[in-house]
């Protein structure tokens, strides 16, 4: 007993993120804290849940600093999986559903997961790559009824008990590892700690708070729509929770109709969209319809909002306050954000930073660049995540001289005003994924009938961007915009193929032969425009 009280008197001094769940259910136990379709949870009932799922890991042997593989659609489960491992100390590892099979296997793998759970749409994806998965013990299916050779969730929890798992963990450890798409094809493992994403929401909510947007309101309701592989709806879920709030999760995939009549009916507060998900709700016939008189605040965030966009949001929803937030995974993920109270002359800006980040701007060399000039931004902050997992030689890189290096070129006004101007390392962002040139370069020219190609990221009113690819055919050789896209579909994830091919016969290039894509940008339409 002893043992006990003293851990829990040390986690009581720490800011961990399954802390949160824990003392919630000790100062609010009977309101509500999630709500999934028919699964309406208080902060009690959802804390029970996941120290039922935090104590049977640890008997699965997933001990401090194990990795635990997720794919899942929204789901409560998802969300308890999230904090259960927090609790215990072991590290999520979330993968993005859209991913082909290689690169989750590949995730996996390469993150050492120890365990495997998934939603039951996922089941036989999981089946399938078994073999594959040689560090992968235990897999654990979400699903209605029982999987044949797979731990079933709900009757697997019910058999624990509900206590508190009480292990010692420390606000540097590790809490999750987000994969990143990376630049030479192979996704990168950003790790986050403890104190990175308590900070990140606790900053976060001084910035939000100074808007009166929540201020003033005892309780709200919040809807993520996004899915919450994403760090920035689940980092958004986890700012509720710190408020003590209410987080709804959408039962289906993304469905503009179906987010406009939860509002309604569930009279939300707030909501987080990423653009193109704002733009397809604006897109209904029937927008107008709907009762949106409780909606207050917009979250908009994975990719910039266009200023087109942010007008007809401010047209169907005039009485909503939109923040616009910018950042990057690697940033727990919020660097900098527009405010409302801000908007107004600076809708181009993705504005100022967040409190105790600070942004530089550098040119080559690592040297600041004079107000209103472009260079790479670099941040510093304890929201900095701790590494690249297994790759000190990339976190090195990234790091040098003590400042996180994010390949972001921006330029800053006099008043301190961020405004993104294009990508360093070509990244493109379609409907707030990240997408690598590089990778989708590397399928084309496996085509027998290609001799050099460039991906870039065009502007698309729907998506943000969208992929081009440039072709140069070999000689006697022809291919149609049909063939390129669906060899690409054959070997990516389907939001990585191109949505258009152009064909050259050959690619410009500066004197010492390298492909200028700036060249072709201005040929095909830059990737970011307002």
């Amino acid at each position: 007993m002893d043992d006990r009280r003293s851990i829990e008197e040390a986690l009581g001094k720490r800011l961990l993120l399954g802390e949160i769940m824990a003392r919630n259910s000790r100062k609010f136990p009977d309101k509500e804290a999630l709500v999934y379709g028919k699964v309406r949870l208080t902060y009690k009932q959802l804390n029970a849940r996941i120290n039922r799922l935090s104590h049977a890991l640890l008997d699965l042997g997933i001990k401090k600093g194990a990795k635990v593989a997720i794919m899942a659609h929204n789901c409560n489960q998802f969300m308890e999986a999230y904090f259960a491992l927090a609790k215990i100390g072991g590290l999520a590892v979330p993968l993005n559903f859209r991913l082909n099979i290689e690169e989750i296997k590949y995730i996996i793998n390469h993150s050492d997961a120890e365990a495997f759970m998934m939603g039951e749409a996922f089941v036989p994806t999981a089946k399938g790559i078994q073999n594959d998965l040689p560090r992968v013990k235990n897999y654990i299916s979400i699903s209605d009824s029982p999987v044949e050779g797979m731990i079933h969730y709900e009757s697997w929890i019910a058999r624990y008990p509900d206590i508190e798992p009480l292990i010692l963990v420390e606000e540097d450890d590790p809490v999750f590892i987000m994969y990143t798409a990376g630049t030479t094809g192979k996704p990168k493992g950003a790790v986050l700690t403890h104190k990175n994403e308590m900070a990140q929401w606790m900053l976060m909510g001084i910035f939000m708070r100074t808007e009166r947007v929540v201020s003033d309101l005892a309780e709200y309701r919040a809807l993520a729509a996004p899915p919450i592989f994403h760090l920035a709806a689940f980092g958004f879920c986890q700012y509720v929770f710190f408020d003590g709030q209410t987080v709804f999760l959408p039962t289906q995939v993304f469905d503009p109709a179906y987010i406009m009549k939860t509002i309604e009916e569930e009279k939300i507060d707030v909501i987080i969209l990423v653009p193109v998900m704002a733009f397809f709700i604006l897109l209904l016939p029937d927008l107008d319809k709907y009762d949106t008189s409780s909606l207050r605040g917009w979250i908009s965030g994975a990719a910039i909002l266009p200023t087109e966009t942010r007008k007809q949001i401010m047209q169907h929803f005039p009485r909503v306050n939109i923040f616009d937030l910018f950042g990057q995974t690697e940033m727990s993920p919020v660097v900098c954000g527009l405010r409302p109270s801000d908007a107004e002359g600076h809708e181009m800006s993705v504005g100022k930073a967040i409190p105790f980040v600070e942004v530089r701007l550098v040119d080559d060399h690592d040297n600041d660049v004079p107000v209103g000039e472009v260079g790479e931004a670099l941040y510093r902050g304890p929201t900095v995540m701790k590494e690249y997992y297994k790759d000190p030689e990339a976190t090195a890189h990234a790091m040098r001289g003590g400042w996180f290096h994010s390949t972001d070129l921006m330029r800053q006004d006099r008043d301190g005003f961020l405004y993104v101007v294009d990508r360093k390392k070509d990244m493109i962002i379609s409907g707030g994924e990240n997408i690598y040139p590089a990778e989708i370069e590397e399928v084309l020219y496996k085509h027998p009938k290609i001799m050099e190609c460039a991906v870039i990221g065009v502007h698309d009113e729907q998506w943000g961007e969208t992929v081009k690819a440039v072709v140069v055919c070999k000689g006697g050789e022809t291919l149609t915009e049909e063939d390129v896209i669906e060899h690409c579909k054959q070997h990516l994830a389907s939001y990585k193929k191109p949505k258009s091919v152009e064909f050259m016969p050959s690619l410009p290039r500066n004197a010492a032969g390298k492909v200028l894509k700036t060249a072709l940008r201005e040929k095909y339409g830059k990737a970011v425009r307002y």
